[in-house]
């Protein structure tokens, strides 16, 4: 089945790992035929880039005061485009997007769990709990085994409805040697340079990498995104002295991402929390040596055909963070092995099977599944 209309919901309109992932989605389904629109609550960056035939509700977020008349002005723009089915990502897209669709009459709604759990406010899960076991969802997908155990300790009429679907990008590799990159970015040549690509907002643990530099006076450290933690991490890269080594370059389009991964010699992911680590994931399959918390879910992902592909540390030891870093910049056997394995992580997180299992999904053709069936894991 074909032409199918399909509506994409999501909270804030940025460049960010579940934008990148509905982006993707809508630009291969319309590709293959259906009619896609993307349907935001408001806009958080003002670099978004945002993809075709998008609807950002309210530029701003909206005040518990305006909360009414968004949620018309939402229920309005999905009546107006009538959707076959609905996707709704992130937690609030979920609870809040959901109920609206099924009012607006959908007849397909599936949620889309891509936030770390421990991340979300507990009134928050235990309404999105209940809009599972009502049937408000007819499906639930998740992008990782980690959230599939977690949300499969959930009344027996939720996890009848859950999913895993492992998330497929595209690949970040760059046609542009190191140098290049570092002077087109405006970055010291030279020099050790650490990265990462995260929304800075303090769960991701960027500063635990501030600690490590007033230590390593080598060291600079690249950072491309936005949020609410860059005064804050601002202010404390001066309180270290290390502010002319910390470099922020604001947030950058999916398309630049690989020129930034090319000037790079480390990726650190010093994250508390993630559901899926899809920033750490194109890095290590652009080649680039990945240093991460050693979260289960990041084990889980960052690994192909049984091998690690990236180095795992607790971030809250110093000393061993640094360590790990270090024998990435100087045993180049290592960093090796890692670039060595970026092409098995390409095979197992394909775009193509992703692509498929959704228009599965909105076409109607996995409803009736039994649980745990969209996809396996490789």
């Amino acid at each position: 089945m074909s032409g199918q209309r399909i509506l994409f919901i999501q909270t804030q309109a940025e460049n960010a790992g579940a934008q990148e992932v509905s982006r993707l989605l809508g630009e291969h389904l319309t590709n293959r035929g259906h009619t896609v629109r993307h349907l935001f609550f408001y806009k958080k960056s003002e670099d978004f880039s945002a993809p075709s035939d998008t609807v950002i509700v309210c530029q701003t977020r909206p005040s518990k005061w305006r909360f009414f008349s968004f949620i018309g002005e939402f229920y309005k723009a999905i009546r107006d485009f009538k959707p076959d089915c609905v996707f709704c990502f992130q937690h609030f897209g979920n609870v809040i997007g959901a109920p609206v669709a099924r009012l607006a009459g959908c007849p397909v709604v599936i949620a889309n769990q891509v936030t770390a759990p421990s991340l979300i406010n507990p009134l928050v899960a235990l309404l999105d709990k209940g809009l599972g076991i009502a049937g408000i969802y007819d499906r639930v997908t998740v992008n990782s085994n980690f959230l599939l155990d977690t949300y499969g300790r959930y009344p027996k009429r939720y996890v009848s409805r859950l999913g895993l679907i492992p998330q497929g990008f595209e690949t970040k590799d760059y046609a542009m040697d190191k140098a290049s990159a570092r002077k087109k970015l405006g970055l010291p040549q030279g020099v050790p340079l650490l990265g990462v690509s995260a929304r800075l907002n303090p769960a991701k643990q960027i500063d635990k990498v501030f600690t490590l530099l007033a230590d390593q006076p080598e060291w600079h450290f690249a950072i491309a995104g936005q949020g609410p933690d860059f005064e804050r991490l601002q202010n404390e890269a001066g309180k270290l002295e290390i502010a002319s080594r910390v470099h922020f370059l604001g947030e950058f389009a999916p398309s630049q991402i690989g020129e930034f991964l090319a000037s790079l010699d480390v990726f650190t992911f010093p994250s508390a929390a993630e559901s899926f680590g899809l920033a750490a994931i194109e890095a290590a399959q652009a080649g680039v040596p990945v240093v991460a918390n050693d979260l289960p879910v990041l084990r889980e992902v960052l690994q192909a055909n049984g091998k690690p592909c990236a180095l795992f540390v607790d971030v809250m030891d110093p000393e061993a963070f640094a360590s790990a870093i270090a024998t990435v910049l100087k045993d180049s056997k290592v960093a090796q092995t890692f670039r060595d394995r970026s092409g098995d992580l390409k095979e197992r997180y394909s775009l193509n099977a992703m692509v498929d299992a959704y228009e599965a999904l909105a076409t109607g053709k996995d409803l009736s599944t039994d649980k745990h069936q969209v996809m396996a894991v490789s």
